[in-house]
């Protein structure tokens, strides 16, 4: 049987069942379930930097987005307070439409 230790969404172990396959989870406490949340971030956003086509990478950036969405609930907040930080710094220093790349800076 694969070892996989890694966080996953929370219908994969019906899935698995359905499949006819055992398997074992554990619930983790709060500081690891952030631990591991830090993890999947990172392996969705290599996932997405690997996508191939504009329907990988949307599907990916859906999958990172889920995992915004938890952490943001862990640090007590809400997607919608993110995104209104967001907006806020947006208008303070701009986004990134313009593809503005800095190449060097003059004292």
């Amino acid at each position: 049987m694969p070892t996989y230790n890694k966080l996953v969404r929370d219908k994969i172990p019906q899935i698995i069942k359905s499949s006819g396959k055992e398997f074992s989870t554990k619930i983790l406490n709060d500081e690891d379930y952030i631990k591991y949340l830090k993890e999947k971030a990172y392996e969705e956003l290599d996932e997405y930097c690997a996508a191939e086509t504009d329907g990988e990478a949307v599907e990916e950036l859906a999958d990172l987005l889920e995992v915004v969405r938890a952490l943001s609930k862990q640090h007590g907040s809400t997607i919608e307070e993110v995104e209104a930080v967001r907006k806020d710094k947006a208008e303070k220093r701009g986004g990134f439409k313009d593809k503005m790349f800095l190449i060097e800076v003059k004292d």
